[in-house]
């Protein structure tokens, strides 16, 4: 248990310190970074089409792309495309002067659906409002719901389909089990198909923003059968059919390498099949991540499912003492071996999915991941009552080199088998020494079912945050990020002439820090005559509000306490006055979290 422990502390403590010292890219869930037309711009000419660029690829799948009239009918041509992440919305000819709304539903590389909506006017129309569209674009409340549960029930299911069979084929002396264990494991594998049925089904409605009514529609359904998710939920079905197949072969008779080896390859499947959703796909080194997202996922069903079949069919009353005495010791060893599987590739995922401490503590990606590793010591240290109690009642201790025979002398002897250079005297003292050690452990049996049902607990609420953090974006893309960036500045006729720098930090509510540099076609600060900065949320009807600038020197203003109100999408404009007769201006939109 100390080890563990220190294992752990070490482990958190490197993560705290890469947290620090690095900065990666956000990991997932896809945001609108650009769009043409901008949010809020005023054009001279209809466009002929209408381009939103993401921070990576995503795709339409059941979700939708399209420009709406000020009527509320639909002015595009009903033909959105995507090129990796940008999607392009074709417009119909001639149209009208007036505003017109940009309301979309795309699907993030992790599978989630990322909607909004935005307006632009033509001539001297009248800018739309995009608060309807965005919340009717959100998640339908049952679908919501349903998802996770379906997500907790297949991780569940998991444990049991490859926990169980681990449990019995690697610590059983004779690699059978019990008939509770064997419909364990395959109710597990059952419900590993059936919840990868159901987010195949609810998947469509999920990126469509639709409720249950449209499960069975067939477009929907085509949608998902050609996404990455809709594929590896058909997979994991017929995966855990097959491995259900398998098993029920390998337990009729003789257990057999060909079928152990089968049942292994399934199993690997189907952890693959489960790692390769989500986020682990999204962002920067995607294979990697798959590889240490499997390691992870099959650590916590070979872990979490051996419990399951401890309490079912080991630590119960009426176990034989040489089998408490065969499978504890055996398991203890295989649970420690996937404890540091898990914590490692937790860690590692912890990095890429959060990145920093700041993360863990300001984003609700980052809270609900400090609950479950929270909940995860709690987990550890019940594990490790539980180890003690099997070393102290069935002498799980480094063998001692003087010593001729093993551990497994008990189960040898009962076998009427004899271990090579041993005297039958010394086999006889220690199937003795075995047994009443089995016997004792048997009397305090209770204390380590305690333990054991208080690791099931707490790992049956682990799973279900897991299942709600698979649908959360990860801090990093949560967590407020300083802007900075360049600006062509434009005039009313459209000719450009200069640029501005900006920088926002740390854009979040409350006072920030503004800097804004100005530079001629030469690449040269230049020092105006007069800069106005204003800040607007349009979705929310705020601004603008001007902001106080201070001179820092030629061609740079600061903005030092700037306050942005609220979280949203806010645009910062920058309106320069070069001389008498010259104006121009420049404008970004950025997240404020």
């Amino acid at each position: 248990m100390r080890r563990s422990a220190l294992l752990l502390l070490l482990l958190v403590a490197g993560w705290l310190g890469a947290g620090i010292g690095t900065a990666g890219p956000a990991a997932a869930h896809a945001t609108l970074v650009a769009t043409e037309p901008g949010e809020g711009a005023r054009v001279d000419a209809a466009p002929g089409e209408v381009t939103l660029r993401f921070s990576e690829g995503v795709a339409l799948g059941a979700g939708y792309a399209r420009v709406l009239g000020a009527d509320q009918q639909r002015v595009d041509t009903g033909s959105a495309s995507v090129d990796g992440d940008e999607v392009t919305i074709p417009l119909r000819s001639d149209l009208p002067d007036g505003g017109y709304l940009v309301t979309y539903r795309v699907i993030s590389a992790d599978s989630h659906p990322v909607s909004g909506a935005f307006s632009f006017a033509v001539g001297d129309g009248e800018l739309l409002t995009a608060a309807a569209q965005d919340q009717a674009g959100s998640t339908d409340p049952v679908v919501g719901v349903l998802l996770p549960v379906a997500r907790w029930v297949g991780y569940a299911g998991l444990a049991l389909a490859l926990g169980v069979p681990a449990l019995v084929l690697t610590c059983r002396p004779a690699g059978r089990g019990p008939d509770r264990l064997r419909r364990m494991a395959a109710g597990g594998a059952v419900a590993v198909a059936g919840s990868a049925l159901a987010t195949f089904l609810l998947q469509g409605p999920y990126a469509a923003g639709t409720g249950l009514g449209a499960i069975a529609d067939p477009a929907l359904l085509g949608a998902t059968a050609r996404s990455g998710v809709g594929w590896a939920a058909l997979a994991r079905v017929a995966l855990a059919l097959a491995l259900l197949v398998v098993l029920r072969r390998i337990w009729r008779g003789p257990t057999s390498a060909a079928w152990t080896a089968a049942a292994a390859v399934l199993g690997g499947g189907l952890v693959l099949a489960t790692a390769a959703v989500g986020h682990p796909v999204a962002g920067p080194w995607p294979v990697p991540a798959v590889l240490v997202a499997a390691v992870h996922v099959g650590a916590m069903a070979i872990w979490l499912g051996g419990l399951a079949g401890l309490l079912a069919a080991v630590v119960r009353p009426g176990t034989a003492p040489g089998e408490v005495a065969a499978v504890l010791p055996a398991f203890s060893r295989l649970a420690f071996g996937s404890v540091v599987a898990l914590v490692v590739s937790g860690i590692v995922q912890s990095v890429r999915e959060v990145g920093s401490p700041t993360a863990l503590v300001q984003t609700t990606y980052g809270q609900l991941l400090a609950v479950k590793l929270l909940l995860v010591v709690l987990l550890l240290a019940a594990a490790g009552v539980s180890r003690v109690w099997v070393q102290q009642r069935l002498g799980v201790r480094r063998p001692r080199r003087r010593r001729t025979v093993t551990a497994q002398a008990f189960a040898a002897a009962t076998a009427g088998t004899t271990r090579g250079g041993a005297a039958p005297e010394e086999i006889a003292a220690a199937a003795e020494r075995d047994r009443a050690q089995a016997e004792n452990a048997i009397d305090h049996l209770p204390s380590l079912r305690r333990s054991v049902l208080l690791e099931a607990g707490v790992a049956a609420v682990v799973l279900a945050l897991s299942a709600v953090l698979v649908a959360t974006p990860p801090a990093r893309t949560a967590l407020a990020q300083p802007v900075e960036t360049v600006l062509p500045l434009q005039g009313g006729a459209g000719a450009a002439s200069g640029s501005v720098q900006v920088s926002v930090d740390p854009a979040r509510p409350g006072e920030n820090a503004l800097h804004v540099y100005l530079f001629d076609d030469a690449g040269r600060l230049t020092q105006p005559a007069e800069i106005r900065v204003t800040l607007t949320e349009r979705s929310q009807e705020i601004g603008p509000l001007d902001v106080d600038l201070a001179p820092a020197g030629p061609g740079h203003f600061v903005g030092d306490g700037m306050a942005i109100p609220g979280a949203g999408t806010w645009t910062l404009t920058v309106t320069v006055r070069l001389d008498e007769f010259t104006a121009l201006s420049a404008a970004t939109d950025f997240p404020v979290r």
